[in-house]
């Protein structure tokens, strides 16, 4: 993977990556928020194919991330919590699955920073919450084989 971000003018950058390229404006959208949306849209990936791959759909996804950082140099993530709510045809135990098994084994940018920061998560499934506030185990993440899916390019 190779990305490569030039300055545009003022505080705009441009990055490039292998399939397109985005505008980065800041202090519009700082490059932590870009960081956090890249980390919720991986998770949100897996969120539609998961389920596809089991012959079930999800609706109405929306995931939220709230992050504590340092008060001071470097104002690192120290927490991350991630609240999902969606619809499925899914049973609650099978939609815990599909978000575990982003968490633990398939979401990349979520593996990338789960040894440095504590991450929590709420699902919140067909209206009705059936985790509050769980807790990631930290380290190296574990195997959650749910088959191969297609995901956004790595």
């Amino acid at each position: 993977m190779k990305v490569v971000v030039t300055h545009k003018e003022d505080m705009k950058f441009e990055a490039k990556a292998q399939n397109g390229s985005f505008i980065i404006d800041c202090p519009q959208i700082s490059p932590l928020e870009y960081f956090l949306s890249g980390i919720i849209t991986c998770s949100a990936t897996d969120m539609i194919m998961l389920p596809k791959n089991q012959g079930k759909t999800v609706s109405n996804l929306s995931i939220q991330g709230d992050v504590v950082r340092n008060e001071d140099f470097p104002r690192k993530f120290n927490e991350l919590h991630l609240t999902y709510s969606f619809d499925s045809d899914a049973d609650d135990t099978t939609a815990a699955r599909f978000v575990m098994a982003s968490l633990e084994t398939y979401c990349s940018t979520i593996n990338t920073i789960r040894d440095s920061v504590k991450i929590t998560y709420t699902i919140i499934h067909n209206g009705k919450t059936i985790r509050e506030n769980a807790s990631m185990i930290s380290g190296g993440g574990s195997k959650i084989d749910m088959g191969n899916i297609e995901s956004c390019p790595q």
